[in-house]
């Protein structure tokens, strides 16, 4: 989490990640709409048009997901109907809604990421 929010706060970006804390209520008490990456649930490209990118919760659950979970959320949704990747599902998922554009996104931070063939760049953002 730690990581997460100095990335954020160097970077730029709204992304929050939480671990540890009580699932039920917040999927209980979450106001928009809840997501549930699972390889049971229904084929991304069948739900993915339903699915709103406001305000949206998203759920990674590791092998033992309780059943409630499933219940709670507004989709259940499978980036495939097999084993994988519970960091690959994310990935696939969040390029799928918002159509390949988050890797075009600015996210006004103070620094950004140069584009380079060989190495690493990091520059200071303008403005």
């Amino acid at each position: 989490e730690a990581t997460v929010r100095e990335v954020v706060r160097r970077f730029g970006g709204d992304f929050v990640i939480e671990t540890g804390i009580p699932w039920q209520r917040t999927l209980r008490e979450w106001p928009g709409p809840k997501v549930h990456l699972t390889m049971y649930g229904l084929p991304i490209d069948d739900v993915l048009p339903d699915i709103p990118k406001d305000g949206l919760l998203v759920v990674v659950g590791a092998e033992k997901v309780p059943a409630a979970v499933f219940r709670l959320v507004d989709w259940n949704v499978a980036v495939g109907n097999q084993p994988h990747s519970e960091v690959a599902a994310v990935a696939v998922f969040l390029d799928r809604l918002l159509r390949g554009e988050g890797l075009r996104r600015k996210l006004g931070g103070p620094l950004k990421i140069q584009p380079s063939a060989r190495g690493k760049e990091v520059i200071e953002a303008e403005g």
